[in-house]
């Protein structure tokens, strides 16, 4: 059969030969688009096991005294779920997952730079997130997932295991940061300028520096940790001579950071999602893009404003206050935009818009609470409560997990060629909804009166509200239930979606659903933004994607 000769070198030329048989397709595949599917099916089995041990949590709170487990065993549960929810899921559905599946696509690209290396960054993934699960086998960890010494250096033997499990997922991220980097500068289709990228690629390009950069600090706490735990040089224990406020530092130097490694490519997302389904250019492009790039900047700034309660001198703490504040200047501006483009939108309330619609509700509210904890005199009072804990799900669930949906009812049927079902999509996201703001709500004046986090047993007088709660989460859990099944359901029975159901404009779009190996026949060439739908389509080089043409080959292919 007559083939499209591809010449070799510079973008046309990266591209591999088309896999042969199901282990090297679907296994240890090198296909980005792969690789992406694996990172998103892994990440949801760990959710589920996360989840399940969310619920631990919640049936033990359902009374003051606990009583469903024991008060270790309490501690032990939380701190794994904390740890599996940021470092086995959310961090690696939007970066690995959505990331790998979509941005090349959007660039023009035929894979990303290093195809074996994303395959390694992949595989590391799911042994790291075994080690931490495995952890339970030998006393899991019970410090929470920030880990402070000197309990974690009190810890059992499954502290050491959650020391070598996040740094195995460290060395994963920052790998996967260093081959996006590469993959957006050298791969980047003729004309694609970074004034013309799609936004989830500028949060893909904001997010990978941190990936590289704010990992390290961590994956050297994580070291020195556990080479103190097991050969007992004293780098934390002040008996030894050594300094516990030295791992916060470092903890959060990483973790402040990880917020928006977190938040950055959710926010592309939703700045996908909000002009497609209100059928208007997005408002703003270029300060939702660089307010990006300034909240990836700041974020390595504001670590402090963690430890105000650590003994940090009090001159010290007042620019860590300040410099919080400014962060949500760029923050603010992305979700002015955001509702700019909203205003007087024809508006399709599919179900990936109302996630969207949601998450811009709820991150709203998350960060409004953020503001207060940058206060000083606040962050005192409501540190070790359960003000925290509505906080950071108000970001995480409700921004980082309400963009995951919103990209999964979006982008679906890149990955299987069908739509979800939309009438238990938005079953899920109104059970979701509610469930998740009876969960999290009650917990901000729970914590301002005094409840403390982290605890197997409360004061009675905080019954009600929990039961509240518990009850909330098992709807919240009901609602993803509800996702997974029409996920199972919709692969094998879900409506046929063509190329491009949502009459999309980016470039992943543009060629069959899912697309083909080699993404496209032909690198297109653009020639402006992809959002403003009263115009004609800004890509040449697209017109034999969708018909019967021959595929591209590698020069000296046969």
């Amino acid at each position: 059969m007559a083939v499209a000769a591809v010449p070799a070198g510079g973008i046309a030329g990266h591209i591999h030969p088309e896999p042969q048989g199901f282990v090297r397709r679907y296994v240890f595949s090198l296909d980005h688009k792969i690789i992406g599917i694996q990172y998103i099916i892994t990440a949801f089995v760990f959710m589920v096991l996360a989840g399940l041990l969310a619920e631990v949590i919640r049936t033990q709170l359902l009374n003051a005294n606990g009583g469903f487990v024991a008060p270790d065993t309490y501690n032990e549960v939380y701190s794994v779920h904390g740890s599996a929810m940021v470092w086995l899921v959310i961090i690696p559905v939007l970066t690995g997952g959505f990331g790998n599946l979509v941005f090349p696509l959007q660039i023009g690209a035929r894979d990303v730079a290093f195809p074996w290396l994303n395959m390694l960054s992949f595989w590391i993934f799911p042994v790291a997130g075994l080690m931490l699960f495995s952890s339970f086998l030998m006393g899991a960890p019970t410090a929470g997932w920030m880990e402070y010494p000197p309990v974690s250096l009190q810890g059992a033997a499954g502290t050491s295991m959650w020391a070598a499990a996040i740094f195995l997922v460290g060395v994963s991220s920052t790998m996967t940061g260093i081959n996006f980097v590469v993959t957006i500068l050298k791969m980047r289709a003729p004309g694609m300028t970074f004034t013309r990228m799609p936004l989830f690629v500028w949060g893909q390009f904001a997010t990978a520096p941190l990936l590289m950069i704010a990992t390290t600090a961590l994956a050297a706490a994580l070291a020195a940790l556990f080479i103190e735990r097991q050969f007992g040089v004293p780098f934390f224990d002040p008996t030894k001579g050594g300094s516990p406020v030295m791992w916060q530092h470092m903890f959060w130097f990483y973790s402040h950071p990880a917020v928006y490694i977190m938040i950055l490519p959710a926010f592309g997302i939703i700045s996908e999602v909000l002009p497609t389904f209100s059928r208007k250019p997005i408002f703003g492009y270029k300060l939702i893009a660089f307010s990006s790039m300034a909240i990836a900047l700041a974020g390595f700034m504001v670590w402090a404003h963690h430890m105000f309660t650590s003994g940090l001198a009090p001159f010290l703490q007042i620019p860590f206050m300040i410099i919080t504040f400014v962060i949500g200047v760029p923050t603010g501006i992305k979700i002015f935009s955001w509702t700019a483009t909203l205003w007087r939108g024809k508006i399709h309330y599919t179900t990936a818009m109302l996630f969207a619609i949601g998450f811009v509700g709820l991150f709203t509210l998350g960060g409004i609470t953020g503001i207060f904890l940058a206060a000083i005199p606040f962050d005192l009072h409501v540190h070790g409560t359960y003000f925290i804990v509505g906080h950071i799900h108000y970001v995480l669930v409700g921004g980082s997990l309400m963009g995951v949906f919103a990209g999964m009812y979006y982008w679906f049927p890149k990955m299987s060629g069908r739509l979800l079902n939309e009438t238990l999509g938005k079953l899920h996201f109104w059970l979701f909804f509610i469930g998740f703001n009876g969960t999290f709500i009650p917990m901000h004046w729970l914590g301002m009166l005094g409840m403390p986090r982290e605890v197997a047993t409360y004061d009675p007088q905080f019954t009600f509200w929990n039961r509240f709660e518990s009850f909330s989460s098992y709807l919240m859990t009901f609602a993803i239930l509800i996702f997974f099944v029409n996920v199972l359901w919709s692969i094998r029975n879900g409506k046929r979606s063509g190329p491009n159901p949502w009459g999309a404009r980016t470039l992943e779009w543009q060629i069959p659903s899912p697309p083909n190996y080699y993404n496209f026949k032909h690198i297109p060439t653009i020639y402006g933004l992809p959002y403003d739908f009263s115009q004609p389509l800004p890509y040449k080089g697209l017109e034999e994607e969708l018909t019967d043409s021959p595929p591209p080959v590698a020069a000296g292919a046969h």
